[in-house]
């Protein structure tokens, strides 16, 4: 295909992605609404060839993300810079193909987004959220305290820990395997505090839980059930974690990534090397997770401000 249209080589590039590249299906629909509103805006300039597209062209675009076209919403700045980033994208591979002669967004940067860093729990507050859980000796309360133990004691995001099958699970080891975005598998240390949590889950909640399902409800491998007996979800999880920040009386917005922000700030604290940690999210890039460092840079110097009688 040379030069080809616009949405034709959209289309391309979404199969690449998709099943060549393996993205998770979230991440694919991403950049389809961000390239479909790519598209809508060079169909309204009459650009419908894919090498027809300047430079100046995606720089208008990527300035018109905050000012958009009648019609259209203005984004905020990290909405804006994942649009650009998925045109990037498009782009380089448009000029890998050759439907190309230049890659027009290549000198593009996308919108500085201010640095938030993640809010992490004290281990206190953690140590809270977990007593919050609810009676172990019940089959609800020890999937849920063995939920919170594994969310925390892994660092994992919510859709790998609902994903768990009982199998993924070694407790003799210590080790649980988890699959990530774009189906990547990485092999996760599992502390003797989530360990015992599990196995109580095993021997007195999963099997309760389990004889709960009825009809098409099965439990299958499931690690975490919900109370019908099928795989847990992950909306039922995240409502696990902020019942337990309610009765823990945690102030704040508290989700399950905050117990994955508290994870790695806690392992940074405890002068983990910024790499391993990065192995441990199933971060991609060191970049994503040097933000740690700032975290703790910040508890430093909290440290240093309140200890040295110098600092004031």
């Amino acid at each position: 295909m040379s030069n080809p249209p616009i949405r034709d080589a959209i289309g391309g590039y979404l199969d690449h992605v998709s099943v060549e590249r393996g993205l998770a299906q979230n991440t694919v629909a991403a950049y389809r609404r961000d390239l479909d509103r790519y598209s809508r805006w060079l169909s309204a300039r009459l650009i419908d060839d894919v090498n027809a597209i300047a430079p100046a062209d995606v720089a208008d675009f990527s300035a018109s993300l905050r000012n958009p076209d009648p019609g259209e919403r203005p984004l905020s700045a990290s909405s804006a810079a994942r649009v650009v980033v998925a045109v990037r994208s498009f782009h380089r591979f448009a000029a890998l193909e050759n439907w190309t002669s230049i890659d027009p967004a290549a000198d593009i940067a996308p919108p500085q987004i201010p640095r938030r860093l993640p809010k992490a729990l004290p281990y206190s507050s953690i140590e809270r959220l977990i007593d919050a859980a609810g009676d172990p000796t019940t089959a609800v309360g020890s999937r849920d305290r063995a939920l919170v133990e594994v969310l925390y004691g892994t660092g994992t995001r919510i859709s790998e820990v609902v994903g768990l099958d009982v199998d993924d699970v070694d407790l003799d080891s210590g080790t649980v395997v988890v699959t990530g975005k774009g189906n990547k598998q990485r092999i996760l240390p599992v502390g003797a505090a989530a360990r015992g949590a599990i196995a109580t889950y095993l021997t007195r909640g999963r099997p309760a839980l389990a004889q709960a399902a009825t009809g098409k409800r099965r439990p299958g491998a499931a690690l975490f059930l919900g109370v019908k007996g099928a795989r847990m979800g992950r909306q039922s999880a995240w409502e696990v974690i902020q019942r337990c920040a309610q009765e823990a009386s945690l102030s704040g917005k508290v989700g399950p990534h905050t117990l994955r922000h508290s994870y790695a700030t806690h392992l940074m604290e405890g002068g983990a090397d910024v790499r391993v940690v990065q192995e441990l999210l199933g971060h991609s890039s060191v970049t994503t997770t040097q933000i740690y460092t700032l975290v703790t840079a910040d508890a430093l110097r909290e440290v240093y401000a309140a200890s040295h009688p110098r600092a004031q």
